[in-house]
C-alpha cells in the first residue's frame, strides 16, 4: 500500500504506527463489557424502552467491533500474525458472522484501488439508489427506516456476503474450526436455553440498528459531495460530535482520510495522526472534513427536490 507524504516525516510516521497490543485488548474488553451491562440493565428494567436502549448500545458495539476487525485486517494488533488472526476471529469477527481474512481481501483491494471500477466496495455500490448522491430526504428517510423493519438490512447483507464470505482458498481445518466455532455456541445456547436471549439481543440489534450505523458511516467515507479527482477529496474525515462516535463513529473510525493516507497507524492514535496532518498547510486546505454526521453529512448527501431529480441516476464518477 502506498503511503503519501504532506510533509509527515519517517520518524512521526513509525512512531505513530508503533504498536501497542494493551489498547487493542482494552477496546475489545470495553466492547464486550457495554454489551454485558447493556443486556443485565434491559433485564433488569424489564421495560420496553431499556429494551430499545439495549439494543441502541449493543449494536453501537457490534460495529465498535468491526471497526477493531478492520485493524486486525491491517494487522494493527501484534507482530504474530496467526495468534492476532486467531484473536480477531474469535472475539470479534466469528460474531458478527465474518472472518478477518475475509475482510482483509476485499478492505486491502479497496485500499490500492480507491474509488475506481476495481475497488469491490465502489463497485458494488456504484450506481444504487442508496449511494447515488444528492438524495431526496424523503428517499433517504425511507431507506434509514428500511434497517428498522428489515428491508434494506436484507439487501446491505446480501452485498457483505458477497464480498466478505467467500472461503475459497481458505485450508479445510480453518472452515472446520470456524464451523466448530458456531456449532459450540449453538450447543451452549442449547444447554442453558439461551436461543431468546440469543435472538433479542445478539441477532436483532445486528439485523437492524448495526446495519444502519454502518451504511451511515459507509456513506461518510466516500459519498456525497466528494470530490474524486482529488486524493484529499475523495475520502472524509468528520468530525463527530459526542454521541455520534457511540453509533457512527467508535474507536476514531471517523479519521477515515487520514487512514487512507497512513493505514500503518492504529486506531488509537489516529487523532494524533490528524493533528499532525492539519499542521501541513496543503493537507488543510485541500482535506474533505465534515462537522457531524447527523448536521454536515446529511447537508451533504440532499439537495432540494429539483436539484435530486436532476441528479437521478447518475452515480457519482469514477476514476
Amino acid at each position: 500500500m502506498m503511503e503519501y507524504g504532506y510533509n509527515l516525516d519517517q520518524k512521526t510516521v513509525k512512531a505513530l504506527s508503533e504498536l501497542k497490543p494493551w489498547r487493542t485488548a482494552a477496546a475489545i474488553v470495553f466492547d464486550w463489557a457495554v454489551i454485558a451491562a447493556a443486556i443485565a440493565f434491559s433485564e433488569w428494567m424489564d421495560t420496553a424502552w431499556a429494551l430499545v436502549l439495549a439494543w441502541l448500545v449493543i449494536a453501537g458495539r457490534m460495529h465498535a467491533m468491526g471497526v477493531l476487525i478492520h485493524d486486525f485486517a491491517h494487522y494493527r494488533f501484534i507482530p504474530n500474525k496467526k495468534v492476532s488472526e486467531w484473536v480477531g476471529d474469535v472475539l470479534l469477527a466469528w460474531p458478527l458472522l465474518t472472518f478477518v481474512d475475509g475482510y482483509r481481501k476485499n478492505h486491502l483491494a479497496h485500499h490500492r484501488y480507491t474509488n475506481t471500477e476495481k475497488d469491490p466496495d465502489w463497485r458494488i455500490k456504484l450506481g444504487t439508489r442508496h449511494f447515488t448522491f444528492p438524495q431526496s430526504w424523503q428517499y433517504a428517510i425511507m431507506n434509514l427506516l428500511g434497517y428498522l423493519v428489515g428491508i434494506s438490512s436484507y439487501r446491505d447483507m446480501k452485498s457483505i456476503v458477497v464480498r466478505l464470505s467467500d472461503d475459497e482458498g481458505r485450508p479445510l481445518h480453518y472452515q472446520l474450526k470456524r464451523l466448530g466455532f458456531y456449532v459450540a455456541v449453538a450447543f451452549v445456547f442449547f444447554l442453558t436455553g439461551a436461543w431468546h436471549g440469543f435472538l433479542l439481543y445478539w441477532l436483532l440489534p445486528f439485523f437492524t440498528f448495526m446495519l444502519l450505523f454502518l451504511y451511515i458511516r459507509s456513506v461518510a467515507e466516500h459519498f456525497g459531495s466528494m470530490d474524486y479527482e482529488s486524493e484529499l477529496g475523495s475520502s472524509r474525515t468528520v468530525y463527530p460530535y459526542l454521541w455520534e462516535r457511540a453509533f457512527f463513529a467508535p474507536h476514531n473510525v471517523n479519521y477515515h482520510l487520514d487512514h487512507h493516507l497512513y493505514p500503518s497507524v492504529p486506531f488509537y492514535n489516529l487523532p494524533k495522526l490528524h493533528a499532525a496532518l492539519m499542521a501541513d498547510p496543503e493537507f488543510a486546505a485541500g482535506a474533505h472534513i465534515t462537522r457531524g454526521y447527523s448536521t454536515g453529512l446529511v447537508r451533504e448527501c440532499l439537495a432540494p427536490k429539483a436539484q435530486t431529480q436532476a441528479s437521478a441516476g447518475n452515480p457519482a464518477p469514477a476514476e
